[in-house]
């Protein structure tokens, strides 16, 4: 295998390499150029890349710079150098990012008060590897596909260590869906939902991000499956998705028409809104049953990120019902995300799973293309006129110079 090494200013060197984890050369049917030295300073000032295209000097990406609540006065858009994959990390360029609602609880800083600014934004992106480091070359090759998940997606290029990216099959902003959204979904319903075939599910924001898959795995587990939603557009996506009973609920009054239709409550609530939502949920639930707390979307843009909630009588409306209340945030179930991950691919190869993702075609200035929109998107998914995952396209896909 022919290796080559980046050295910069003396510093520990990488490996960069154009050789596939499987032995054969990244450019199939060329012979090799003649071995070169395991150190070889020709080369220190630039990576082997995807394709034989060049690598930028620089890049943009975009930085929290203050802590608020508020995306478009927190985040800036910055241009700095190409960062360099460590030993056991990977060089990504991004061609998608996801756009969540907890961004700006990020750009508030409520999830980690230690960390002060300036940071990277973003949690999830999916594109090309075309760098990495000597370690990561035993698992991963320049031209791979790969999605992740972790800070910093929001930029051109990010550097991700090995261990924490997942290979896909292409850089489809389907599967960047999975990351987030349809993990939350398969893991919270399956670890504190307790389904059982027959019960009744209800989903706030069904037709959203997380909220598709939430009605998905809810259907094919055999439950009859209520879904929250605002536009009969949404409504008509929620019942091709298998949704039983979708509430427009700007043209019903939800707490009527749950009970009118449903006076023995809801076994299971996937609840994401917050606020009176969060109350109407309390109020319907079923004996013994459980409400599942992923978010409360409608606080996340305030000064303290928390909804008004009348939580006086909860205690005697659990215990009236022997019901619960169950709180549920994806980084503390890292150790099933692997198997999520691997279960939802499957679901696709077959055909079983819908990945609804909104690009912003539809919006008044059209696509989200380049950091820039992702501004754009964020202002897109909190209006609430996204229906499905709302996805950036950071950049096009790349364009060989080879001319091999």
């Amino acid at each position: 295998m022919s290796t080559l090494l980046l050295v910069r200013n003396g510093r520990r060197a990488v490996s960069l390499t154009g050789v596939g984890r499987r032995g054969t050369d990244a450019l199939s049917g060329v012979h090799p150029v003649a071995r070169r030295s395991i150190i070889d300073l020709s080369y220190s000032a630039h990576f082997m890349d995807f394709q034989g295209s060049s690598i930028p000097s620089s890049m943009k990406k975009l930085v929290v710079n203050k802590l608020s609540p508020n995306f478009r006065e927190a985040v800036s858009t910055q241009t700095v150098a190409i960062p360099t994959p460590g030993d056991a990390e990977l060089l990504v360029r991004n061609r998608f990012a996801g756009v969540n609602a907890s961004d700006i609880n990020y750009t508030a800083g409520r999830y980690d008060p230690s960390v002060k600014p300036p940071f990277d934004a973003g949690f999830e992106g999916i594109g090309e590897v075309v760098g990495l480091g000597l370690s990561a070359s035993s698992s991963y090759t320049v031209g791979d596909t790969v999605a992740y998940f972790g800070s910093g997606a929001f930029a051109e290029y990010t550097v991700v260590p090995a261990k924490e990216s997942v290979p896909v099959p292409a850089v489809k902003p389907e599967f960047l869906t999975l990351l987030v959204s349809g993990a939350t979904a398969y893991i919270a319903l399956k670890r504190l939902g307790d389904l059982t075939k027959g019960e009744t599910v209800l989903v706030t924001a069904a037709a959203g991000g997380t909220g598709q898959f939430a009605v998905q795995f809810a259907k094919q587990a055999g439950c009859h499956v209520i879904g929250t939603c605002s536009t009969n557009e949404k409504a008509g996506f929620l019942k091709s998705i298998g949704c039983d009973r979708p509430i427009n609920y700007t043209q019903e009054d939800l707490a009527k028409t749950l009970r009118k239709e449903y006076p023995q409550g809801v076994d299971v609530v996937y609840e994401s809104v917050g606020g009176s939502v969060l109350e109407l949920a309390v109020n319907s639930l079923a004996t013994k049953g459980r409400l599942i707390v992923i978010g409360f979307i409608s606080g996340y843009q305030t000064a303290s990120g928390i909804p008004h909630f009348k939580g006086g009588t909860l205690p005697v409306k659990l215990l009236q019902k022997s019901a619960s209340i169950r709180g549920f945030f994806l980084p503390h179930f890292l150790s099933d995300y692997k198997e999520a991950l691997g279960s939802m691919m499957k679901m696709i190869a077959k055909g079983k799973l819908v990945c609804e993702v909104d690009c912003g075609d539809m919006s008044e200035e059209g696509r989200f293309v380049g950091l820039e929109s992702v501004f754009r998107a964020v202002d897109y998914l909190y209006a609430g006129k996204n229906l499905g995952k709302v996805v950036v396209e950071v950049a096009p896909p790349p364009v060989s110079n080879s001319k091999l």
